[in-house]
């Protein structure tokens, strides 16, 4: 039986990172079947108070890593997110998924009890129970960047809809 904090986690970032990774395919092939330069997407925003689709799915593979890392008692990796192009973006997506790949359900046991601290140290300091924290706080984020990241490919003409933002599951 596979521990109910990894099935909640990890499943769920290899479902969506997974799907996010097939519609950035279809938006790389998008610019080049169009002509169009690929910047004009990648650095697409819905308002220009908002992180661009590059940021979104930096920000997505973020959590997806952090939120594990903590949940299994590991350490954060530190990447640059430097990425601006759909193939750098996609490599970010398949070395986040190579890295919570790396987790057993065994990691996980006791996850739902352990403190995580997020942002030790600073006025935003924060305290959760591995529940907690994985469910009001790291799936949230998650889905807000990637639903962002589809939510700016689809009103810039990409041809997605629900079963790709859905990916498989």
């Amino acid at each position: 039986m596979t521990d109910a904090m990894y099935a909640s986690s990890i499943t769920v970032f290899k479902q969506m990172l997974g799907s996010l990774d097939a519609i950035l395919a279809k938006a790389g092939a998008h610019v080049t079947e169009k002509k169009i330069e690929p910047a004009a997407l990648t650095q697409a925003r819905l308002f220009p108070d908002m992180f661009p689709l590059c940021k979104q799915v930096q920000i997505a593979c973020d959590f997806a890593r952090g939120v594990s890392a903590r949940l299994a008692g590991a350490e954060v990796p530190k990447y640059e997110d430097n990425e601006q192009t759909f193939d750098e973006l996609r490599g970010l997506i398949a070395r986040s998924l190579d890295f919570i790949d790396s987790f057993s359900p065994a990691q996980f046991v006791g996850a739902a009890q352990r403190e995580i601290v997020i942002r030790p140290g600073t006025p935003k300091e924060r305290h959760f129970t591995g529940q907690a924290y994985l469910l009001s706080y790291g799936l949230p984020q998650f889905f807000f960047h990637v639903t962002t990241a589809y939510a700016l490919l689809r009103h810039n003409g990409i041809e997605i809809g629900k079963r790709d933002y859905m990916g498989q599951y």
